[in-house]
Order: structure tokens, then sequence, then C-alpha cells
């Protein structure tokens, strides 16, 4: 399986082997990649295309609570990476040199960045509401509220665009002297102490910094639910441990998700990050695992959520094949959450 000059050149400038790359061939992964990054593309762009159209079907009041504004702000940044990153990473392990001009390259992998950043702080935002919502409730009202959550998700764009200004900066359209005619869209930074200070940053804040914000938020969530729901019916129970699994789904997601794709890139900024069919296999794995985070979020944030899936219900089922009901009767469904589970141990 080989690599090709372009993949080659995406992770570190310093390790390109051209002797190797330059007359070398595309191997398997011309054909495999496309299809892999083309089934998660489709899962990913169809779960959350539909939870943007289910809420914004949904016209009660409380359809715009704060939840529902993270979950509609997540699904959008999530679709935003897929759209911006999956077709043209495919290229890259799939083509021999970039096609599509110095612009995109800088735009494409800026977005790439400001999306993912988008996406990690709003569920960080999230874990923080629901912590909120459920430790203190007393305050919730005045903090939890439409005004606030808007403010942050203002707040959460705007430092997702700063954070991501090195890599429009860096990002060029070159060539290779083993390749003259052909166009590359590396990242050349003249500084290595400020591409490690920055990588480092991006680790930090995109990945170290949310884990532990996200499983200290639910972890006070559950410490409380425990202590408050010590003696109560079988079906408090069965809500209770729903609501720990899901806990557990969320955090486990967001770790081994993102994982493999800053061991790489702490790999290549500090190591000797090896160019073999196995780092290759190894990379690709990192990726599909990141896309993947984007196709799993609206399973775990929306569609494992009854109020979710009445909603959704709502929204097509009772426009396609009868009458919409009344008004009262849309009303009367619990939009506040769109959360996990249907009690009010949601998480």
């Amino acid at each position: 399986m080989g690599f090709s000059r372009n993949e080659t050149m995406f992770w570190s400038e310093d390790q390109l082997d051209t002797n190797q790359t330059a007359e070398e061939p595309l191997g398997a992964e011309f054909a495999i990649v496309p299809v892999v990054f083309g089934c998660i593309f489709f899962l990913g762009v169809v779960g959350n295309s539909l939870v943007i159209v289910v809420i914004g079907r949904i016209k009660t009041r409380r359809s715009r609570s704060t939840t529902n504004i993270f979950i509609l702000n997540l699904s959008i940044a999530d679709l935003s990476f897929l759209l911006f990153c999956v077709p043209f990473q495919a290229t890259i392990y799939s083509l021999p040199e970039w096609i599509f001009g110095a612009f995109l390259c800088k735009f494409v992998h800026y977005f790439l960045m400001v999306s993912m950043l988008v996406s990690i702080f709003t569920l960080v935002a999230m874990s923080v509401d629901r912590y909120i919502a459920v430790v203190l409730s007393k305050k919730s009202p005045c903090i939890r509220n439409r005004r606030n959550a808007l403010l942050g998700v203002c707040i959460i764009w705007m430092l997702s665009f700063i954070f991501a200004v090195p890599v429009a900066q860096h990002q060029i359209l070159t060539n290779h002297p083993h390749a003259p005619n052909s166009s590359f869209c590396w990242e050349i930074w003249t500084e290595r102490v400020a591409r490690h200070t920055y990588k480092v940053t991006i680790l930090i804040i995109g990945y170290l910094l949310p884990l532990v914000l996200i499983t200290c938020s639910y972890a006070k969530v559950l410490y409380h639910l425990h202590k408050k729901i010590k003696n109560i019916s079988k079906k408090s129970e069965h809500s209770k441990r729903k609501t720990a699994q899901t806990v557990l789904l969320v955090v486990a997601a967001f770790l081994f998700c993102w994982m493999p794709h800053h061991i790489i890139a702490m790999w290549v900024e500090f190591g000797v990050f090896p160019l073999s069919d196995a780092s290759f296999a190894f990379r690709i794995t990192s990726h599909c695992l990141a896309y993947g985070n984007s196709c799993v979020n609206p399973i775990l944030y929306a569609f494992l959520s009854e109020n979710f899936r009445k909603a959704c219900r709502q929204a097509f089922t009772c426009r396609l094949f009868y009458s919409p009901p009344p008004v009262k009767k849309i009303a009367r469904i619990r939009m506040e959450n769109f959360s996990t589970t249907p009690s009010t141990t949601n998480v």
C-alpha cells in the first residue's frame, strides 16, 4: 500500500521521503479510502441534517430551550466538519496532489479546525448545561435561558475562529523539487517552537481540557442523582441506570474517537512517525474515528431520546400521512430536553 505524495507531506514536511514517494503509483487506498469515508460521510450528513430539520420544524416555545439550542449548534458544527473535511481528506489519500487551488487549501483546513473546535466546545457547554440543570436546579432558571445559550454559542464560534487562525496562516499551496509540476497543500511553519506550541495548545483546549470538564460535569450529575434518588421506585431506578449508561457512552465516545488523532499529532511533532503500511492504517483509523464522532453525536444526544423520536414522528409522519394534530396537542410534547432519557433525570 503506497503513500501519496500529498498525504505524506500532510503530516510533517520534515519526514518526507521524496525518493520513496515521488514516483510511487497510487495503491489500494485510491479505491478503499473514498468508499470508507463515503459511508461515514453519508451517515453523518443524514443524521445531523435530520436533527436540524426536526428541531427547526417544532414551533413550540419550549423547542427553543437551552439544550435544544446547543444540540442544534452541535449538529451544525458536525455537519460542517463532515462537509469540509471528509471529501477533501479522501482526495488527499487518493490523489497524488492538491487539485483545488490556493484559496481552498487555506479555507478548507481553516474551517475544518473551526468546525472541529465548535463541535468539541459545544459538547463541553452541553455537559455544563446538564450540570446546572440537575445539580444547581434552584439557580437553573436564572442561568439556563435562551439569551445565555445564544451568547454561549456566539462565544464558542468566536473562540474557534480565533484559535484556528494559525492554520490559515501556515497552510500553503506549494510544489516540491522532485515533483515540480504538482501542487501540494502543506502546513509549513518557519519556527519549530511556534508549531510545537500551537499543536500542544490544540491538544489541551481541544481534547484534554474538554475531556476533564465533560467527565467532571457528568460525574457530578450522577453523584447528585445517586444521592437524591436513593429510596425510589423501580421505574426511577431504571431511569437512573439508563442515565448512567448514557453518560458513560458520551464520555467514552469523545475519549476514544479523538484519542488516535491527538496521539498521531503529538507523535509527528515530538517523535519520528514511521511511513509504513501499519502507520498508514493507523492514520486512516484515526480519521474514521474522528469523523465517526460527528456521526455518533446525533445518536447520543438526539435519537436515544424518546422526546426526539416523538418530535421526529410529529415533524414527518403527521405531515405525510394525515393532517397535523391541534396546536394544544403539540405543546404537550416535552421538547425542553431533547436529551437521552424521557425522565427528569435526563443528561
